[in-house]
């Protein structure tokens, strides 16, 4: 746990802004500690000091309070209020990340042609990693046939500290966490927003794509 003082620091800066890199990276104890978790929906606060950032391992609040003390226990993605409300990923330390906004729904059925209903599912469930490439749904008459997702190379291309994308309503996201030091980590997850409320909360449908 860091000084005290530091950490009032950090959470003020995560609720103005989210995007300094200030948090300890999860150790590979940290994670084996937790039973792992590959998908759910979760619920960010903006003013809950613990929920205001989500673990990607477990599907819980990243910061605990142990001991009396506040400090993070494996923070992968974070809600900030900067810029009217915004997801912030990459920010432990030794931490780069990339965040594409895919748009709607309705939007990924009308770029990509598969059929599905209004505000549908498939779009969203079809999104899969192979590889270093992501793909989705191109149609499914008799067998499945998937295609290349265009947006999916910046994942790979545009990692940064502290990557941030505006939250809207209805969006689907993915979210890709490497480590500048440990190059065998990466999280590649996708997320929808399934509830917003500005200034408030954020509740998300998350799944993690890699292994």
């Amino acid at each position: 746990m860091k000084k005290i003082s530091l950490l009032i620091v950090s959470a003020a800066l995560m609720i103005g802004f989210g995007c300094a890199q200030l948090l300890r990276a999860q150790t590979p104890d940290d994670k084996g500690a937790q039973p792992r978790k590959r998908s759910g929906v979760f619920t960010m606060y903006a003013l809950d000091p613990l929920a205001r950032t989500l673990c990607f391992n477990d599907g819980k609040e990243g910061m605990t309070i142990a001991n009396n003390q506040f400090g993070n226990r494996c923070s992968d993605l974070s809600y900030s209020l900067a810029g009217s409300g915004v997801f912030v990923a990459g920010i432990e330390v030794n931490r780069v990340a990339a965040i594409v906004d895919l748009g709607t729904a309705n939007q990924l059925r009308e770029r990509y042609g598969f059929e599905d209903a209004d505000n549908g599912g498939i779009g969203f469930a079809s999104l899969r990693l192979e590889g270093n490439k992501i793909t989705i749904l191109q149609e499914d008459n008799t067998s499945p046939v998937w295609q290349p997702l265009k947006e999916g190379p910046q994942l790979f291309a545009d990692v940064k500290a502290s990557a941030n994308a505006p939250i809207k309503l209805g969006h689907i996201y993915l979210v890709r966490i490497a480590d500048t030091k440990d190059k065998t980590f990466q999280h590649i997850v996708k997320l929808m927003v399934i509830s917003y409320r500005p200034e408030e909360s954020v509740t998300l449908r998350w799944e993690l794509m890699t292994k």
